[in-house]
């Protein structure tokens, strides 16, 4: 069953080449302690954006958001850690696969956040740190 035809994209904070492959294994961006079993990506271009402006968030020093257009090399299915968890059905048209994606190109026109959209996800963050929210992994 094809979940969504895309195109699809994955923010990363990761500076990427066409061509390059995102591989399962790394830590996650939002809990550095759990290697993470899938690499994620969204149909959802902004999606995408956000996810890198987080990752920026999160890193350490002067991480620059990236956002790439990608294609799954093999089965992908829901993002369980948003899908019917936080929204009912996938209206995130997130997912997540075992398979490497491909870099197919970097993109620059998505929306980045506002300074005060930008403040909000920082007290989002610092609560999930403390919450130590838990992954699907």
């Amino acid at each position: 069953m094809l979940l969504d035809d895309g195109p699809f994209f994955h923010g990363t904070t990761a500076a990427l080449q066409p061509g390059d492959l995102l591989t399962a294994g790394f830590p996650s961006n939002y809990r550095p302690e759990i290697l993470m079993n899938h690499v994620y990506f969204t149909a959802l271009r902004d999606g995408a954006g956000l996810a890198a402006e987080l990752a920026a968030e999160l890193a350490s020093g002067d991480a620059a958001p990236h956002v790439y257009r990608v294609e799954p090399t093999g089965e992908f299915e829901d993002d369980p850690n948003v899908t019917d968890k936080k929204f009912p059905g996938n209206p995130t048209r997130s997912y997540r696969t075992a398979h490497p994606l491909g870099i197919v190109e970097e993109v620059h026109d998505w929306t980045r956040l506002s300074p005060a959209d930008l403040q909000t996800w920082r007290e989002r963050l610092a609560g999930l740190r403390e919450s130590r929210a838990e992954i699907i992994n």
